[in-house]
């Protein structure tokens, strides 16, 4: 990733408003389900709601510029935004690699509706991503990976896939475009869910797709258009102004996570902890290599369901939720949700709290689950 400009500078000037005497400043939102149109029949720009928004405009050029594509899409959902992707390019008769180890609605979409259809999917681990996607059509990677922060090596990725002529798709969720861009790094397509720390304030659900392939962004296009999968105006709205902030939130929740990973690896009561910015860990050499940051998620094992429970209830600070990026540090036990992991493997999701109070407040709470 090359810029001249840091990350809070660059959120910044991507929702900048055109510098136009007499205009406001911040952007307005358009909450319209219907526009005039042009009583000779000529095209216009904007003609119905599901079809067009001038806000929905202004946000996917901001996502756009973020992830270092030529377009961007934006939807009611990340689900959507990748259900959509997946639906243009994994077609009936071809192989989808999806990863074993990344978001399980994933793979849940993949083997209830497009298995369905006719599509062979394939799931992978982020350590064999590269071997399974030597037979793929399609690939899907998440790097890094949620809940685990494994770490795939995405030029390494995109040389196996367009060797073979294969897409591939990369969710940078967890990474954020202020992070990592993977379109540099070799991916045809990126999906992200936007509900996170771009958005940032856990009051919205959205997501978007952004590529630098015009053919790939008329089929996502009409893939939205056709199912309604929109964002909702007032919502695209509330994600552009958030998004101004993201850089200045992100540093702040990088900077936490560095610090708290930092603190358990050593602590007692924890049997283990991920996260891409220690030395020690697995992904870090990937990692190094691919991001600018490490990202604002540490997984960690305590003993048990019970030693998680008594982390949240113990603290001041923390709060049980699931999701992340908002600006409150929460923690998640994933096997509620199904993921293969152990009942004491919690993901905590740093906010921005001053990093003092919040390390003094979890060292407490976890003197309680020993």
């Amino acid at each position: 990733m090359s810029s001249r400009y840091g990350d809070s500078t660059r959120s910044l000037k991507a929702v900048r408003s055109a510098a136009i005497p007499g205009q406001p400043v911040a952007p307005s939102a358009v909450l319209a389900s219907t526009y005039h149109l042009s009583t000779d029949e000529t095209p216009d720009l904007d003609t119905y709601g599901r079809s067009s928004n001038p806000t929905w405009r202004h946000l996917e050029s901001a996502l756009a510029d973020l992830e270092g594509a030529t377009s961007a899409l934006v939807f009611g959902s990340g689900m959507a935004a990748i259900s959509a992707a997946l639906r243009v390019l994994a077609t009936p008769g071809s192989v989808l690699v999806v990863p074993a180890d990344g978001y399980y609605q994933v793979r849940r979409y993949a083997t209830e509706y497009l298995v369905p259809v006719g599509v062979t999917v394939i799931e992978a681990a982020s350590s064999q991503i590269c071997d399974a996607a030597a037979s793929a059509d399609v690939v899907l990677a998440e790097t890094p990976t949620n809940p685990g922060l494994d770490a795939v090596d995405l030029r390494r990725l995109a040389t196996v896939c367009h060797g073979r002529r294969a897409r591939l798709i990369v969710d940078n969720t967890t990474a954020t475009p202020l992070s990592q861009q993977p379109l540099s790094l070799g991916a045809d397509v990126v999906v992200a869910s936007a509900t996170k720390a771009l958005s940032g304030h856990s009051d919205l659900v959205a997501g978007y797709v952004a590529t630098s392939q015009p053919e790939l962004v008329a089929a996502v296009e009409r893939q939205r258009l056709l199912t309604g999968a929109i964002l909702g105006g007032f919502e695209a709205w509330l994600l552009l102004r958030s998004l101004g902030s993201a850089g200045l939130r992100f540093e702040r929740q990088c900077l936490n996570a560095q610090a708290l990973a930092t603190m358990l690896a050593s602590h007692p009561a924890v049997r283990k902890v991920r996260y891409p910015g220690l030395p020690q860990d697995p992904a870090h050499p990937v990692a190094v290599a691919q991001m600018r940051r490490f990202g604002a998620l540490v997984s960690v094992e305590l003993a048990d369901a019970a030693a998680v429970h008594a982390l949240v209830q113990h603290s001041e600070l923390l709060i049980a939720s699931t999701s992340f990026g908002g600006i409150h540090t929460s923690v998640d036990r994933r096997a509620r949700w199904g993921d293969p992991v152990a009942d004491g493997f919690a993901r905590i999701a740093l906010g921005i709290e001053d990093i003092d109070d919040l390390l003094t407040d979890i060292q407490n709470a976890l003197g309680t689950t020993q």
